[in-house]
């Protein structure tokens, strides 16, 4: 599915949240480089935005897994053009099974990704795993506002305007409608810290976004 909306995905992401995504998106890296990370793993890397936009704000090396090739060859393409490709590594990879050694990244950040985890305890198992001790996991991903009237207003965004206008561009009938079911299926807000904790991360905390209709999480290997 992520394979055949490769090319429209940027444009869509843009389009369909009114170029909001672009600011959530500084918002994660203003989190990130609090830290001050040299070497930084982004897992889901997709089209590579945030690793790219990671490399223009100062962090030195970032290196980027996706599971879709077609994501990851429109990435390549950017951080090419971009003049990149000494600070940004990307390759094909499972966020399940991630191929580095046990404590190997100053950082670890995942940007609307989660949620499309086959098994998300182990996928944030794994980045426990890859992180140095004390460092950060960073995630931006969707949540469900809770007031009125924002909750109903994106319930029918989501659930009608996004799916037709994301097939109308794209061309693909499930890839649009997945995923505001991806979002109501994914255990936003407190739940998700919560999820954070029983995988042996410490010091978690969400940064609600735009109403909540996004959350930064962050959480720290012991």
């Amino acid at each position: 599915m992520f394979n055949s909306i490769a090319r429209t995905y940027d444009f869509l992401n843009h389009f369909l949240t009114f170029g909001i995504d672009i600011l959530w998106r500084k918002k994660l890296i203003k989190e990130l480089l609090k830290y001050k990370p040299q070497y930084v793993l982004d897992v889901a890397t997709g089209t590579a935005d945030v690793a790219i936009m990671a490399a223009k704000f100062g962090v030195d090396r970032i290196v980027g897994v996706d599971l879709s090739p077609e994501m990851v060859a429109v990435g390549n393409k950017k951080i090419l053009n971009k003049r990149l490709e000494s600070k940004i590594l990307l390759s094909v990879g499972d966020a399940e099974k991630i191929n580095f050694n046990t404590n190997s990244f100053d950082a670890v950040m995942v940007s609307f990704g989660v949620r499309n985890f086959e098994n998300v305890e182990s996928g944030l198992l794994e980045m426990n795993r890859v992180l140095k001790s004390g460092q950060p996991l960073l995630i931006l991903e969707f949540s469900q506002p809770k007031q009125f009237p924002f909750k109903q207003f994106f319930h029918f965004y989501s659930n009608k305007f996004l799916p037709f206008i994301g097939k109308l561009v794209s061309k693909d009938n499930r890839a649009y409608s997945y995923l505001p079911e991806s979002i109501d299926d994914f255990p936003s807000g407190n739940e998700f810290v919560k999820q954070l904790e029983a995988c042996q991360f410490v010091n978690c905390y969400r940064i609600p976004l735009s109403f909540e209709r996004a959350t930064i999480y962050v959480g720290h290997k012991q």
